[in-house]
């Protein structure tokens, strides 16, 4: 490839880790920044919140609480594991989707979403009445309170690291961790306040139904809801592909529409089917309508990303540290990158390929950290590309 093709290539680079952001550092503690202020008064009020409500009976009801806090602590493992590894295009600091996690497990949690849900259920209640508040207030009060209060984070974030959060799949990634944080606080009030209505009796019992319940819905629940809405707000504040505003709105609006239909279930269910409504929405319907809606999301937002990943590694292919293969591979999507390695002959050289593309990806890190420029970790980086391509 001539000299001027790969001035090309290079120049590419520069702008994808320009307009990705990728590999800008993470800051949270910036006292001249207003949004570092809210968000510490929004985890110090929702910590607070927390202690009130949890605090004058955990005498009583603490082996319950206990119970509820080290099984969904080890439930969120495997969410971690998830989402860590759909963080792998443009990834996003860790440190960054920590202070997601944080805002929603505390502060949309105990300062918003509580206050806001109950203050606006107590006035449909004088308005319609319990009976109606009680198959239809949560899908109408929720799907708002909940999803602004969890979006709040990447609003923050935004603040806090604009040169970093650019893309609706940052908004994906950090929806879902708001989310999960949010979904896991959430998961165990419902376990403390199951252990407190049925008075204390058998309460790891009662703390078990609800990890039954919570862990199985919980798949297609705060993680899915949040990581759409926000990749919407992305599109809808034009920070992604241009022109894409009324997509934007109208992911918020979906997302906001699946959070209200999960919650009015039993009420939508009996219309539809009386008796069996529900659970056929339940187990059937509703998970996968939501799953395809995140779908959906995905497919619209990881383009960019990949586009980005794919300008960052380009001129290594151009001076022949990747096959073109290796490249496509590693710039693409799961599908991408298992029909590659299908294509490989031999346990050994599937591997070996996997390997590869692992220290492509390590490569494209290091490039991105370094701004395009030639360091010393971004050699070692090159070099681990060749050693593991090398002939045992």
């Amino acid at each position: 490839m001539s000299s001027v093709d790969t001035t090309a290539l290079t120049a590419e680079r520069a702008a994808a880790i320009r307009d990705s952001g990728w590999g800008e550092p993470f800051r949270l503690v910036q006292p001249r920044n207003l949004c570092f202020w809210v968000f510490v008064w929004g985890v110090a009020a929702g910590s607070y919140g927390m202690l009130h409500y949890y605090g004058p009976a955990l005498g009583a009801y603490g082996v319950g609480l206990g119970t509820g806090v080290l099984a969904f602590a080890l439930y969120t493992i495997p969410w971690l594991f998830l989402l860590a590894y759909h963080n792998r295009y443009t990834s996003l600091p860790s440190k960054l989707l920590l202070t997601a996690f944080v805002w929603g497990a505390s502060a949309a949690t105990f300062w918003l979403a509580i206050s806001a849900n109950g203050a606006i259920l107590s006035l449909y209640g004088k308005g319609f009445g319990l009976a109606w508040v009680t198959d239809w207030g949560a899908g109408l009060t929720a799907p708002f309170t909940e999803e602004t209060s969890k979006a709040l984070a990447l609003v923050l974030l935004i603040g806090l690291a604009p040169r970093l959060v650019r893309s609706p799949y940052d908004g994906l990634m950090i929806g879902a961790f708001a989310g999960l944080g949010f979904q896991i606080s959430e998961d165990v009030l419902y376990a403390f306040n199951n252990t407190y209505a049925n008075f204390g009796a058998d309460q790891v019992g009662a703390v078990l139904q609800i990890i039954l319940v919570r862990g199985l819905t919980g798949l297609v629940g705060h993680v899915l809801f949040s990581a759409v809405f926000c990749a919407g707000l992305m599109w809808l504040i034009g920070r992604g592909d241009p022109g894409h505003r009324v997509r934007g709105l109208l992911l918020m609006l979906a997302a906001m529409a699946a959070h209200s239909g999960w919650d009015n279930l039993g009420a939508i269910g009996y219309l539809v089917a009386g008796d069996y409504g529900a659970p056929l929405l339940m187990i059937v319907v509703f998970p996968a309508a939501n799953l395809l809606l995140l779908w959906l999301t995905f497919r619209l937002a990881v383009p960019q990303e990949q586009r980005w990943l794919r300008a960052v590694l380009a001129p290594e292919a151009a001076q022949g540290v990747l096959t073109d293969d290796e490249l496509t591979a590693a710039s693409g999507g799961c599908r991408t990158r298992r029909s590659y390695l299908k294509s490989r002959h031999g346990h050994r050289d599937k591997r070996t390929a996997r390997h590869v593309l692992t220290a492509a990806n390590d490569l494209a890190r290091e490039l991105a950290r370094s701004g395009g420029r030639e360091t010393d970790p971004v050699r070692h980086a090159r070099s681990e590309v060749a050693r593991l391509r090398a002939p045992a």
